[in-house]
């Protein structure tokens, strides 16, 4: 495993603790009605760079299948 392969693997494990924390604030919040404004905002905040990070994960590990290594 190569380095740009650690590193997409690194990006795609945090971005999905990421999305899963996000997505945990929100199911608690909802479920218990105890969640202010911010704490969803902060939610949507995590999931919104969860995606970026498996975005970028995705582009990086294609990158590094193509045939050219660019």
């Amino acid at each position: 495993m190569n380095k740009v392969e650690r590193r997409a693997d690194t990006a795609r494990i945090l971005g999905t603790m990421a999305i899963l924390t996000g997505l945990l604030i929100t199911g608690v919040g909802l479920a218990t009605d105890a969640t202010p404004v911010k704490g969803y905002f902060f939610a949507g905040l995590l999931v919104i760079i969860g995606s970026g990070l498996r975005l970028e994960a995705a582009v990086a590990s294609t990158r590094a299948a193509s045939p050219s290594g660019r």
